[in-house]
């Protein structure tokens, strides 16, 4: 079993964990809804500090259920997970087509990247430079001989 094959199994054990250990234990069970969201937990503390208060504002759309809040927050955070998805997705698949290529041009003889590109210019106009001078040398005669 691969190392990232365990980190895996491990993570889907905790997330399981995360969704079953709140059920197991009876957290909630003392309440009338148990599993009710952040924003009714405050409006009841609120409430019951402040009796008279009022919100600043209201809600823009008010869903007519609390199924149809449910589906909406559902939906949102669908939306959200695939819009991070299509981005992790997206960058792993510039990275592979990057290395790739790379594997592709190492493999025909041509460089990986410009930098490499720029070296072996450079290495190549050294080795012409020198076979230059070497051939002028072996052209000329020596004239103290």
């Amino acid at each position: 079993m691969s190392r990232n094959a365990k980190i895996n199994g491990l993570l889907l054990l905790l997330v399981a964990a995360l969704a079953v250990l709140p059920l197991a234990l009876g957290l909630g069970d003392h309440k009338e809804e148990p599993f009710t969201g952040a924003d009714a937990e405050a409006e009841t503390a609120i409430t019951e500090i402040r009796p008279d208060y009022e919100p600043w504002f209201s809600p823009l759309y008010e869903p007519p259920s609390g199924e149809i809040e449910s589906a909406l927050f559902a939906l949102q955070a669908a939306l959200g997970a695939g819009v991070l998805a299509y981005y992790f997705g997206l960058r792993r698949g510039r990275r592979q087509g990057e290395q790739r290529a790379a594997a592709a041009r190492a493999g025909s003889g041509a460089p990986a990247s410009e930098a490499d590109a720029n070296a072996d210019a450079d290495v190549h106009a050294t080795a012409t430079s020198a076979a230059t001078v070497t051939a002028d040398a072996t052209a000329t005669p020596d004239k103290g001989a």
